[in-house]
């Protein structure tokens, strides 16, 4: 049987007219998806600015179901499902990111980093140690390091937390050694003596300037019953850090008086008050002066200097007034109207307490207590 090519003559012109409207199709459908697409997220966009969460949240999932493959969207809902505190749902976003094989390096290093984030937020700190580690060697690495160390010190992690601070050393984020010396300290805190007695001479070593070494290995000292070592320790310190001898004043007086070193820790007092008067010096000061009158009149001096109600009701306890009588009233009035003034003040968040803190129990920063009282601030 002869084939016809009357059949082929007429089949190309019909396959080419299907093709050209097949096409035509196809990109009036992507035009139509392409506008909607951008509609999303611009209403998204326009929802965000004006606070309206919920609503953007809504136009972005619209915008992703109308293209998935667009990364940034992706993100712009990941990170706002955090910020409502969706945690679940964030990582879920993040999640499916970096599950896509077309996903570029910076893309990815930029989505397990913000499921790094979900994870620090949602409380989950081992998950979120898992996700940080992964960072090392990529643009984030900076902020992972930052944001492990603070995980290892809500955990109470110190060896690891000076790795990390060892690290953000090295690499430029700043000087760490002040809070190395800190996490030398926690450290001691749960030694035995012998160990103790080394990691705080460490901490010494490492941060001369800071205050807290020397005071918890003279404290230290005293509990072992050598009240002249710790006395010699707080010594060497006052010297290495003039400006802790506030913090200071009160464990050398004691160790002076234990020691028999009481002129010695006079003259160190009175070079560090003359330079600059502090209330806790003034209190060493007058707890070392054999003679009661001359103690009290430290208070006076102190008044010419500074204007100081602390001073002025401790002076006053000890004075007697023309209506004795009511001596105990106005000097409990003074006392209540004084307490305010003695707390120290954290400088980071405006936190007080009555005793000074090495870290602050409301925002966690370290040394963020200066070494004065509210009064002297």
């Amino acid at each position: 049987m002869d084939f016809d090519l009357s059949w082929v003559l007429w089949g190309l012109p019909i396959a080419f007219v299907l093709g050209w409207l097949a096409s035509r199709l196809d990109l009036r459908q992507l035009r139509i998806e392409n506008r909607q697409a951008p509609k999303a997220y611009f209403r998204g966009l326009n929802f965000l600015l004006n606070e309206q969460q919920d609503q953007a949240i809504d136009a972005f999932i619209e915008a992703v179901q109308k293209d998935p493959d667009t990364s940034e969207l992706h993100f712009a809902l990941g990170n706002l499902f955090r910020r409502r505190g969706e945690y679940e749902r964030a990582v879920r976003v993040h999640e499916h990111l970096l599950s896509r094989a077309d996903l570029s390096k910076a893309e990815r290093q930029r989505a397990q980093h913000a499921l790094a984030l979900d994870f620090l937020k949602a409380g989950l700190l081992d998950r979120a140690e898992d996700a940080l580690r992964k960072l090392e060697g990529t643009p984030y690495e900076g902020q992972a390091l930052l944001a492990l160390l603070a995980i290892y010190e809500r955990t109470r992690d110190w060896p690891h937390a000076s790795e990390t601070a060892s690290k953000l050393d090295a690499s430029g984020q700043g000087n760490f050694s002040g809070r190395q010396a800190h996490y030398l300290c926690e450290q001691a805190a749960n030694a035995q003596p012998a160990e103790a007695e080394a990691l705080l001479r460490r901490a010494m070593q490492m941060a001369p300037e800071a205050a807290r070494p020397g005071i918890e290995l003279a404290a230290l000292q005293r509990r072992a019953g050598d009240a002249r070592a710790a006395f010699n320790t707080l010594i060497e310190h006052a010297e290495a850090a003039p400006a802790a001898i506030p913090l200071l004043a009160k464990p050398l007086t004691d160790a002076a008086q234990a020691s028999g070193e009481q002129e010695k820790a006079r003259e160190v007092l009175h070079q560090s008050y003359e330079l600059s008067p502090s209330l806790d010096v003034l209190e060493g000061i007058v707890a070392l002066e054999p003679d009661p009158e001359q103690a009290r009149a430290w208070y006076v001096k102190h008044l010419e200097r500074e204007p100081s109600l602390v001073a002025a009701a401790k002076w006053l306890s000890g004075e007697k007034l023309e209506h004795e009588q009511f001596h105990k009233q106005v000097q409990g009035a003074l006392d209540h109207a004084t307490k305010p003034l003695t707390r120290y003040r954290c400088a980071a968040c405006g936190f007080e307490a009555k005793q000074h803190f090495w870290q602050c129990p409301g925002c966690q920063a370290w040394d963020s207590y200066p070494a004065r009282r509210v009064e002297e601030l």
